[in-house]
């Protein structure tokens, strides 16, 4: 995030390169550079003529090339967008006799989504030396909830953790689907307002107490009675309540709890760093490692990877979902 709010106010600052290679795995940066380029380098009037749009599907890179070396009408610049560029990756390297010598008053800018140029060839050292290569890299689940507070509080907003955690649970890593969601939530409360799991479940639809997070709050307390709840309500919202999902996130919390257990510091601030957690859910991982000592909690971890491949249909005898769910919260407990 910090390398995108640099290539932002570098832009806004005219210092302006003839190529932009936006690459990786996650898309929603990738876009949003994209968008800020086509929307800020040239005056609307300007873009007529000197802004164009291609699509690495219906293009080749001597299009791109020919279109790049074409100068600017009335204007200082022109900008070159290449959208889903990765279609071009059989060819991609073909670029280097234009990246070596571009045009400087061409910005050619490359969407180049879910894949990489490789670092040890022509190409990318040629964009490093005329250019900007970004890397968006896939955030990891544990990260989520962090870019969520940060994005919520650079707009004046706030979020608790378990709100967080919510979101991350029922849209998983996808920012795009996450940003997209925050806006609605933005639009029904007001600047300095906090999001809290009751405006989540009021507005998105997401139950804030019948989800993963309380379930596994509810295993590591040994609490059969809401844990049971839980899982009928999932047996009964299958759609919104895979069972794939609910294992990898029980299987995640264990080898956390795991990981815990092999401490020798257990004080909050250490925990929060080794587990990279939210120090709000440390204790939740101190109560769950008195009722699941470390001998427990390896035998969970063996359930669970059971029940995974139970879930997928692997030696299950076609039990149904709710069945499966009841065995598997069933045998953890006891």
């Amino acid at each position: 995030m910090e390398e995108v709010k640099q290539l932002v106010k570098d832009i806004q600052n005219g210092n302006i390169k003839p190529i932009y290679f936006l690459m990786g795995e996650e898309p929603y940066y990738i876009d949003k550079v994209s968008e800020f380029i086509e929307n800020n380098i040239l005056k609307e009037e300007e873009k007529g003529f000197n802004q164009m749009v291609l699509y690495g599907r219906d293009v080749s890179i001597d299009d791109i090339v020919a279109n790049a070396k074409r100068f600017p009408m009335m204007a200082e610049r022109q900008v070159v967008i290449v959208k889903e560029a990765q279609d071009l990756s059989r060819n991609i390297e073909k670029l280097v006799s234009y990246t070596e010598n571009p045009q400087p008053s061409t910005v050619l800018v490359f969407n180049y989504k879910y894949k990489k140029i490789d670092k040890r060839k022509a190409l990318y050292k040629s964009i490093k030396k005329t250019g900007v290569v970004f890397e968006s890299k896939k955030l990891y689940e544990n990260q989520v909830a962090d870019w969520i507070r940060r994005v919520l509080s650079s707009k004046s907003y706030s979020i608790t953790p378990k709100a967080a955690q919510m979101l991350v649970e029922f849209l998983g890593t996808d920012l795009s689907k996450i940003q997209n969601e925050l806006d609605k939530l933005m639009l029904v409360v007001g600047k300095e307002s906090q999001i809290t799991p009751e405006i989540i479940e009021e507005n998105i639809g997401i139950s804030k107490d019948f989800n993963n997070f309380e379930l596994r709050k509810a295993i590591g307390e040994r609490n059969a009675l809401k844990a049971h709840q839980i899982i009928n309500y999932f047996a009964d919202n299958p759609k919104d309540n895979p069972i794939v999902v609910t294992v990898s996130l029980l299987y995640n919390f264990f080898a956390q709890l795991l990981h815990y257990h092999g401490l020798n510091d257990k004080s909050p601030r250490a925990v929060a760093s080794s587990l990279r957690i939210n120090p709000y859910f440390v204790s939740e991982y101190t109560n769950a490692a008195r009722n699941f000592p470390m001998k427990k909690v390896s035998k969970v971890i063996s359930i669970l990877h059971e029940f995974d491949v139970k879930s997928k249909g692997v030696g299950a005898n076609a039990l149904p979902h709710r069945d499966l769910l009841k065995e598997m919260v069933a045998r953890i407990l006891n």
